[in-house]
């Protein structure tokens, strides 16, 4: 079962393709920096609806290219095979993964 905590998507829309960008609530705002590594994660790119997994998992299948950081983030991607857990790096202990659809 998954936490009750949010997680949040912000949709990025071009002419050319859907960008998704996902993200823990808890490290909204936040900057994490570990060797020549620097994910910072601004309101402006992630914050968008406050939304269930469930909901993360149908913005991803509508998602040409995906941004995840997060726990929870990254397990419901994995848990749906989105991504696969090779491709999962950490900066400062905090996951993240970025999804491309070819």
């Amino acid at each position: 079962m998954y936490s009750k905590r949010r997680i949040y998507i912000k949709k990025h829309s071009s002419a050319l393709s859907v960008l998704v960008a996902v993200c823990d609530e808890e490290l909204l705002g936040q900057s994490f920096t570990e060797g020549e590594l620097n994910l910072k994660l601004t309101e402006f790119f992630y914050k968008g609806e406050a939304v269930t997994e469930e909901e993360v998992v149908d913005s991803l299948k509508e998602a040409d290219i995906a941004n995840l950081v997060g726990e929870r983030a990254i397990k419901c991607a994995l848990d749906n095979s989105f991504i696969e857990a090779a491709n999962v790096i950490f900066v400062d202990g905090v996951p993240h993964a970025q999804m491309l659809k070819i």
